[in-house]
């Protein structure tokens, strides 16, 4: 029974929570609100912006789910509360929108920011580069933030620390293997950066004789992809390709990572042709054929590769390069049999 309560508990949660707003949006509609309107309007404020997100995180606070998701809950409830409430009855709740809501925000930020901080530090200090940064950081933030948000923020943070804070060749152990040095995927990614930097900078002398606020936009959001380039530039090598013990990891920097047990492996292969739509091929790299690939993987059933920002794709056939191909093939063909 506890069991069941458990697993059951976050719908409840979610459950009981839109129950309560339902309530009190009917409970201002009806006749008795009218009458009492001002004595209400306080009762109904102190629901909606205290009693019900509380409600709602005692419901959540011994489940997965995140104990930030209840700004949220205050944020719909204070949204709900300028419909349902009349405006001459509103002064709460714009003191809550004005001082209150501003300061939780910065105090989650900060809490954030310094959980984040803390694992990067620790990363760092304890050198675990069996452990990948990146997978680190989206477990951190799965535990601090919404699901909808654990992909975007890890994957912002991850570019900022490949960007600037990673320097230093990564140690390869036996069953880790590169894939950047012979395949030209940091040379054309280079030159796409280059192009995006040159680019900025001729259209921002064009634009800023028109209007110099798009102009300043404008080069703005390319020096932002400009620097998300660099930032997949750099987590390439950090981020091999692995063989464990019961499959394969297939990575592409913070873009593209996948993977693969061996028992789901129908064939293993040197590939080097070229890709036709109707071959079903999905390359690990979002370059495609601007890139080499000289391994194919064709799968018994459908696998799933977690691309940027957490976006997913389905394959059954997998082309990707490795730059020690022979050892690779010898290794993983080793463990299938």
């Amino acid at each position: 029974m506890n069991k069941i309560l458990s697993i059951n508990r976050p719908y409840l949660a979610f459950l009981v929570t839109i129950f309560l707003f339902a309530a009190l949006t009917i409970l201002s509609q009806s006749d008795a609100f009218n009458i009492h309107a001002a004595n209400l309007s306080v009762g109904i404020t102190a629901d909606l912006l205290i009693v019900i997100p509380l409600f709602y995180y005692l419901l959540i606070r011994k489940t997965s789910i995140p104990k930030t998701t209840v700004i949220p809950i205050m944020v719909v409830g204070m949204i709900l509360g300028f419909y349902i409430i009349p405006s001459e009855n509103q002064y709460f709740l714009s003191q809550f929108k004005s001082f209150a809501l501003p300061a939780i925000e910065v105090v989650i930020l900060s809490f954030i920011i310094y959980k984040v901080r803390k694992a990067v530090v620790l990363f760092n200090r304890t050198k675990e580069r069996s452990k990948d940064f990146f997978n680190v950081l989206i477990k951190i933030c799965s535990e601090i933030l919404p699901n909808a948000l654990v992909m975007p923020f890890a994957t912002e943070v991850s570019v900022f620390y490949y960007g600037f804070m990673v320097w230093g060749k990564r140690k390869l152990t036996k069953d880790e293997f590169t894939h950047h040095k012979f395949s030209g995927a940091t040379a054309v990614l280079s030159v796409f950066l280059l192009i995006i930097l040159v680019e900025t900078f001729v259209i921002h002398l064009l634009l800023i004789r028109w209007n110099t606020i798009v102009a300043w936009i404008i080069t703005g959001l390319s020096i932002y992809t400009a620097l998300q380039v660099w930032g997949i530039i750099k987590s390439i090598p950090q981020r091999p390709i692995i063989i464990h013990g019961n499959g394969l990891t297939l990575r592409y920097g913070i873009i593209n990572e996948t993977f693969i047990p061996f028992e789901n492996i129908d064939r293993i292969e040197s590939f080097n042709k070229s890709i036709n739509e109707e071959d079903q091929i999905v390359t690990l790299s979002p370059l495609g054929e601007l890139e080499a690939y000289n391994i194919l993987i064709s799968l018994k059933s459908e696998g799933n590769m977690k691309g940027l920002y957490g976006i997913r794709k389905k394959y059954n056939r997998i082309a990707f390069h490795i730059d020690n191909k022979e050892e690779f093939l010898s290794s993983v063909q080793k463990l299938i049999d």
